[in-house]
């Protein structure tokens, strides 16, 4: 079973939404002296992630 470009695409921008989840709840439930920093790196995540979304099927 090979993956093609479009399967490649979707796996990573999953792996990316879930390290974006991660670093915004662990800034806000763990550190939240440092919420804001970790809750921009998430949603610098969540962007990446659905830039590799939007190129499923373009590449």
């Amino acid at each position: 079973m090979g993956m093609n470009k479009n399967t490649i695409f979707g796996w990573a921008s999953f792996i990316l939404f879930l390290i974006g989840a991660a670093l915004v709840l662990l800034g806000v439930l763990k550190y939240p002296d440092y919420a804001i920093g970790f809750s921009v790196v998430g949603i610098g995540f969540f962007a990446i992630s659905w830039a590799f979304n939007a190129l499923k099927g373009r590449v």
